[in-house]
């Protein structure tokens, strides 16, 4: 889970106020391209980095919001979309100038509760006028700190107010099952291998569910659901919970005793990183489903297509038989931009998202539950289409 325990840092301003040059100097190290012509940086770039007096972090270099042209265009809507990923933002200006460009930045920092502060660069060539703090002030409260990339100068105070701006969230080490099981309970997970699972290894949901177990001093027993009955049978032993991979919710329903609480991993994963209550209201919208309807399913991560492919394949098919109605189905992978309007979908369905933060869960989902699109996830749907949902989230409801 070290990927949540990295604040995720985007650096925002308009072409040529040395984004490149602040990364560089916040870091001690260049690892960001400085140029004096403007646009240089074209794409979002990702680093892990550590920042002294921070610590670790996940900075993200954007293209210039002021960009222009068709290409131009395309960049700023990256540089919008890294928004929706990031726990805090920087936004840098100079040359005593805050312009539409930097109005529109601080609008979309708001509009998703992102935390941000505002950086003066380059003060050695021309300090920050009064009547320039107060054009800001006029406009937002935000923290500004006066800083030169070029001599180093402020650099404590820049340093200081982000770590006073990072939200506490972002350092939070978050636990699929805390408060939920004691030292020494026996949790039985059920891991199925099909064409899915990576060669020699589990996925990192199964992964990230024995560590946690045992961070919360508990014991891990593991087998598949072809074995389940067997160990049942001949060990005797009686778990506090077990934690089934979605697509074998039926299989183990049959097998596990009705007195032992049954979820899913990506029902767990949904309570800890998702807005569940929106969850847990969404899936109930199955029913409803019309012939024509559209579902957008949101995976996390990018991965070679199979035929067993969840997503793709296995709930969309899933999805027609239990409602018998013709469906249409679009997937986006990663944190890529959903190309239609939110509004053509009648449901969303959000993968686990082992792969991405809570902070970016919630802004990938902000959109459609703005517009009164119920949203859900994996294993709640599935949960729901084998009507195993009540048994599915009692053990996070009772």
């Amino acid at each position: 889970m070290a990927r949540d325990l990295k604040p995720h840092i985007g650096i925002f301003g308009r072409r040529n106020v040395g984004k490149s040059s602040f990364i560089n100097a916040l870091t001690g190290a260049d690892v960001a391209i400085v140029s004096e012509v403007a646009g240089t940086t074209t794409d979002p770039v990702k680093k892990s980095m550590e920042i002294l007096g921070v610590g670790p972090a996940i900075i993200i270099d954007t293209a210039g919001i002021d960009d222009s042209g068709e290409l131009g265009d395309k960049r700023v809507a990256k540089t919008l979309d890294v928004i929706k990923q990031i726990d805090c933002a920087i936004l840098l200006i100079a040359d005593n100038t805050f312009d539409e460009s930097d109005e529109k930045l601080v609008q979309s920092f708001e509009k998703l509760d992102i935390a941000y502060m505002i950086v003066y660069n380059k003060s050695d060539v021309d300090p920050l006028r009064n009547s320039t703090i107060k054009e800001i002030q006029e406009y937002t409260n935000a923290p500004i700190v006066e800083f030169s990339a070029k001599t180093n100068f402020n650099i404590e105070g820049v340093v200081e107010t982000l770590r006073c701006s990072i939200p506490e969230t972002a350092y939070q080490k978050p636990s699929l099952f805390k408060g939920m099981i004691q030292r020494g309970d026996v949790m039985l997970l059920i891991t199925s291998i099909d064409s899915e699972a990576p060669e020699g290894r589990l996925i990192l949901p199964q992964v990230m569910a024995i560590r946690d177990i045992l961070d919360n001093d508990a014991i891990n027993i593991v087998v598949k659901e072809t074995e389940l009955e067997m160990f049942l049978k001949n060990s005797g032993i009686k778990p506090k919970m077990v934690i089934t991979d979605s697509q074998a919710f039926k299989i183990v329903n049959k097998i596990v005793p009705s007195n032992v609480p049954l979820t899913g991993f990506s029902v767990v994963y949904a309570r800890m990183r998702g807005p569940f209550e929106e969850y847990l209201k969404g899936v109930k919208k199955i029913p409803e489903l019309k012939n024509g309807d559209r579902i957008l399913i949101l995976e996390s991560c990018t991965h070679q297509v199979s035929c067993d492919d969840i997503g793709r394949f296995k709930i969309p098919g899933w999805l027609k038989e239990f409602t018998q109605k013709q469906l249409e189905f679009d997937v986006v992978s990663g944190l890529d931009e959903i190309k239609k309007p939110i509004t053509d979908y009648a449901l969303v369905i959000q993968c686990g998202s082992c792969m991405i933060t809570r902070k970016q869960v919630f802004s990938r989902l902000s959109d459609a539950i703005e517009a009164g699109i119920p949203v859900t996830n994996y294993g709640l749907t599935i949960a729901w289409m084998n009507g195993l949902y009540d048994r599915a989230i009692a053990p996070f409801t009772s």
